[in-house]
This record gives C-alpha cells, structure tokens and sequence, in this order.
C-alpha cells in the first residue's frame, strides 16, 4: 500500500539546522554520518532520475521540446526524408507508458490512429519478415537443444567403441562442451556482437555447430571426439546470449515478452528432437558395429545448416545499426519489421533515446569494477548466479545426457531406453509450452517455489524406486520400470514451467542496462559451467552414492533450492527499472529477516486459515520515485525493455 515517505531534511538534526549548536558526543562522526546520508539521498535521486529516463526518455519532454529535438536528430542522421514520420513517432513515444496514449497525439490522421489501434486490438499482426525471423531465432534455439541431448543415445555406442570405462573420462567426453562454454565461450558474446552482429554471432555460433557435428561424426579415437566437443562449447555460450536479444530488438512491445521467452520453448523442443535421433539412428550400423552414434551426432549438423542459410535474409539488429551510426540500415530494417513508417520510426527514436541513456551510463565507468562493486549490481549477480545454479543442480540435466543410461541400469533393455528417454523429451517441451503464460501471472518467485519441493519429490521417488525388488529370475518387475519412469516423467513435467524458463528469464531483467551484457555473460558462464560439473560427476557419483543415493543428492539440493530462493530470492515480475534498483538495493540480512518474521503469518493465515491481518510489505512505492513496494502482481505491467 502507498505511503508517504519522510521528508529525510526535516527529521536529520543535522540536514535541517535544527539544534545545529547543540554539543554531540562525537561532532565528527556525526558531521560524518550526515554526508553519508547526504550522499545516499543524492545517489538515490540520480538513480531515479536514471531509471526514469530509461523507464521512458521522453516522459518529461513537452511537446514542441520533442519536435524540436526530432528536427535536430534527422538532420544530424541523415533522415530529414523521414522528418514527418519520425516527429509523429516520436510524440506517440512520448505518451509510449499509456497504450492509448496516441490518441492523444494530434498531429496523427484518422487512418494513422486506425492502424496504431489495429496494433493493440490485433497483437500477432505483423509482416511476414518479422516471423521469418522469429523461425530463425526457434531454428537457433533447436540447434541449442539438440546439441545438448543428441549424446544421451550415442554415448552408449561410443563408449563401447572406443573401450571408455572410466567414469571420470566418460563425464569429461560428455561435458566438454559446457567447459569450453563456461571458460571461453560465454565471454565471446560481447567482442562478436560488437564486431559481427547479432547476425554474425549467430551464424559464426551456428557454423561451429555445423562443423562440429561432421567432426564428432568422424571422430576415429576418444581423444578426437573429446577436441570436436570442446570445439562445439565455441557455440553454446554465444548463441545462447545473442539469440534471445536479437529477438527483443527486433520485436515489437507487445509481443517481445512471448518471442524472447520462447527461447526457452524452443530448445526444449531441440531437447526432444536430439532424442528423436537417438531413436531413428539406433539401428544404422552398416558402416560398423558401433557405428550407430556417428549418425546421432552427425545429424546435429543439420538444423546450424539451416539457420546459416537463413539467417541472413532476416534485417540485423536496428539497435546494432545505430550503435555503429548507421541510422539509414536501422531505419529500413525497422521499415521490414513493422507494417507502417511511423511504427517504425516511433520505435526507433524511442530506442535511441534509451540508447542515448545508457550510453551516458557507462561513460567513464569501469564496467567490471561496477560489477562487483555497486551493491545494486552485486544482489543482481548473486540472484542470477542462484537460479543459473540451481538450473543445473535441480538435476535435470542428469536426465538430459544420461536417461538411456538410467533407464538400462534400471532394467529396461537398450531399446527401450531409447524410447522412453525420447518421451522425456517430449514432455519437456510440452509442458514448457505453458511457461509462456505461467511466468509473468505467477511470477519468476512463486514458481521457484512451488517447483523445487515438488522436484525434490520426484527425485526422491526415481531413488527410492531402485529398491524396487527384481523378480525370482532377477528381471526387473513392471512395478519397478514403471516407477522409475514415472517419476522422471513427472519430473520433467515439473522441472519444464519453473527452473526451466525462470533463470534467462530471470537474469536477462535483473541487470541496469549498461551492464547487462556483463551481467549475461556472467550468467551463461555459470549456467554452463556447473553444466560441465554435473556431467563430468554424475557417472563416478552413481558408482560411489549408487542410484538411490545420486538421487537423493540432486533432491537434497532442490530442498536447498527452496530455502535460499524463500530468504534471499526477490521477485522481478513486471517491474520497471526504477524498482528493481530499490528491489535489488535491499540487502540479504534486511530480506531474509522480513520473510524469517513471515513465516509465521503464512502458517496463520494458509495452514491453519485464520483471518489475519496483512503484513506490513517489504516493498512501497511512492508516485514515481524508486521506493519500497509489494511484491504482490501489478496492474500496471511494463513490457520488457528490448534495449
């Protein structure tokens, strides 16, 4: 609930002269603690000052200001052609926080308004080019996938071939990918964008996908096949930072939220599609016994090839344009994205002036130091590091490379493990169809927490299942396959509409914009580095704990999963910039130590259903200044920020 804030100079000795001659204890600590209050007021007006103009730039600009500004850039840019649309543009910019706020705009004729109204009422109207490139970005998003999950069935056959029993070297051979990611890969992203584009990352990221699928595929020894894996992390760590971005730049605000989420959607169709090979190839053996395996990891060259040809046919980046100077290419392609100039042009003046922002934000700034220093910068980090973590530590990716080789050990014989490995994929990405909606209705937080004890549930149920007795010839029971998968099916269905969609979601808002390429990387990194620790551990951790007590590894670690997200997780649905500064300004011992007091209230009012009083909210929010506010769903949804 809104409140009034103190006025801070009327209750400060110290700020509002009152008893200015009275003796202190200690007038230099107290003159001391006066700057610092002085210098956290002043840092905290800045910084709403700063969130306000990247909320929207224009907000504060009457509007001859923006005419006049309008004039000034199109001469400066090159554009005087377009002078007429842009000036309408950018007043409907102006008014951008209402979404009937070109109604408003009087300088807009009757068939203008008509196609602005069409816009909302009619929001999956576009042309055709922009959905051209919304298949490129699935296509990118499938080869993500399928890189990931075409092994779970070839390294059967590849560890027979070339004799590999140690389990130490079969989890490094698998993992390779995610350690060159982690290590070199993810910190690609910002020197290949800068220099090639979202275009060129993606199909540079794409042709070492392409190559490296026909190297796998001729591998003649364990140690070539482990250079050819290693060589594929080159594009893991890059496609999976510049894809989703492409896609926010490129799309419209009212469709970015649902394009830049299906990110996730389509690499867990990938996910499915690398098990569809496993089962299609599980025959092919007329050039060996072993052969099987070159044909799975072969066919993964397939879907890169396709994204390569595409790719550039779809317009580059507008923003990537206009960051080199090049306003004329962002304006056209714009033009191709939208379905009339003044779309297009109202879209990219406002990206520009939120450009223009960000730009005077990293000015003179060490971005590392800014990092790790800042603590609005280092709460971000460490929330995305949690949920990037927990990604891989919820134990999904156990399932992803090594359900056949559970499914074996279980009982099922080798065709089978094939078969019901595939319907985990299957029901990965059906259930992540949902997530599109479920993320911003139940928030990042709520599904975290509903999620984890549910995983930790299932993982404990596969576990307990290998106790399961055989029966008297020593066959597996139906009960006992049955049960095993089940419970990994169930924890697919689980696992798909919360740590799923929930950590890029998650990372990709929480940064300030002028750090946000940092702050990526650093997440992918983490992402797939402790992707490369799960699969380099999981088959020595299966010798050692034995399947009951590998599982129950991963169920111990959702448990933890749901205790750090309930005291240290903030929520970031639907916030604006401004108040997730305030969010992330609150520190871990001040959060943890409300939803501790919580608890409580919880249990009264859910548990044992008694009529209490609300809680006093950690978060308010006063008019439109960065404050305290709930973190309960707003009415007022902001669409994510492309830029």
């Amino acid at each position: 609930m809104p409140h009034q804030k103190p006025d801070i100079e009327a209750t400060d000795p110290d700020l509002s002269g009152e008893n200015s001659s009275k003796p202190s204890l200690n007038d230099t600590q107290f003159t001391e603690d006066a700057r610092t209050r002085r210098a956290s007021v002043a840092s905290a007006k800045r910084q709403a000052s700063v969130a306000a103009k990247l909320r929207n730039p224009l907000a504060g600009m009457t509007e001859q200001e923006v005419l006049h500004d309008v004039d000034i850039w199109v001469e400066e840019k090159g554009l005087v052609e377009y002078r007429d649309e842009f000036q309408k543009g950018a007043l409907v910019a102006r008014l951008g926080q209402r979404e009937d706020g070109f109604e408003y705009v009087t300088q807009l004729n009757d068939e203008e308004r008509a196609l602005l109204r069409h816009e909302i009422t009619h929001r999956w109207d576009h042309p055709f080019m922009l959905y051209f490139l919304v298949v490129l970005c699935a296509g990118s998003a499938i080869v993500q996938g399928m890189d990931q999950t075409a092994v779970n069935g070839a390294q059967i056959f590849y560890f027979e071939e070339f004799g590999i029993t140690n389990e130490w070297q079969q989890g490094l051979l698998n993992g390779a990918p995610y350690l060159c990611s982690a290590a070199i890969g993810c910190w690609t992203n910002a020197p290949l964008n800068k220099w090639f584009g979202r275009r060129g990352t993606i199909f540079i990221s794409c042709f070492i996908s392409f190559v490296t699928g026909i190297w796998m595929a001729a591998a003649d020894s364990w140690y070539n096949l482990l250079i050819a894996r290693f060589a594929l992390g080159f594009a893991v760590g890059a496609k999976s930072s510049t894809t989703p971005v492409y896609a926010a730049e490129s799309a419209p605000k009212t469709i970015r939220g649902a394009l830049t989420m299906m990110w996730q959607m389509w690499t867990a169709f990938g996910i499915m599609i690398g098990f569809v090979v496993s089962v299609a190839f599980q025959n092919t053996d007329f050039l060996g016994e072993f052969s099987q395996w070159r044909w799975m990891l072969g066919s993964t060259s397939i879907p890169p090839f396709l994204v390569m040809v595409q790719v550039y046919l779809c317009p580059e980046s507008p923003r990537w344009y206009m960051e080199k100077g090049k306003y004329d290419k962002a304006f056209d392609a714009l033009c191709r994205l939208r379905k009339h100039k003044i779309q297009a042009a109202r879209d990219m003046y406002y990206a520009y002036k939120l450009l223009e922002v960000e730009q005077a934000e990293r000015e003179g700034k060490n971005l590392f130091k800014e990092f790790f220093t800042v603590k609005r910068n280092r709460r971000a980090a460490q929330s995305s590091f949690f949920v990037m973590f927990m990604q891989q530590f919820c134990g999904v990716n156990v399932i992803a490379y090594y359900s056949t080789s559970i499914f074996v050990e279980a009982g099922f014989s080798q065709s089978n493990a094939l078969l019901v490995s595939f319907g985990t994929g299957v029901t990965n990405w059906l259930f992540a169809i949902p997530a599109i909606y479920t993320i911003d209705t139940f928030g990042r937080r709520n599904l975290l927490l509903t999620t984890f004890p549910l995983m930790a549930l299932c993982l404990l149920w596969c576990g307990m299942s290998f106790f399961l007795p055989n029966d008297e010839n020593g066959d597996p029971t139906q009960a006992r396959l049955g049960s095993i998968a089940a419970a990994i099916f169930t924890f697919m269905a689980v696992y798909s509409p919360g740590e799923g969609p929930v950590p890029f979601t998650y990372s990709a808002e929480a940064f300030p914009l002028y750090i946000r390429d940092i702050g990526m990387s650093f997440a992918t990194a983490t992402c797939w580095g402790f992707n490369f620790i799960l699969s380099l551990t999981w088959p020595p951790l299966v010798r050692a704990f034995t399947p009951q007590g590998a599982f129950g590894w991963y169920a111990a670690w959702n448990v933890f999963g749901w205790v750090y997200c309930y005291f240290l997780l903030p929520e970031t649905k639907n916030l604006t910039l401004e108040e997730l500064d305030s969010v992330f300004n609150v520190g871990n011992r001040e959060f943890s130590k409300y939803y501790a007091e919580k608890l409580p209230w919880y249990m009264q009012k859910h548990v044992l259903r008694k009529d209490v009083p609300p809680m006093e909210p950690l978060y308010q929010f006063d008019g439109e200044t960065p404050g305290l506010f709930d973190e309960k769903d707003r009415t007022n949804k902001a669409a994510p920020t492309a830029l």
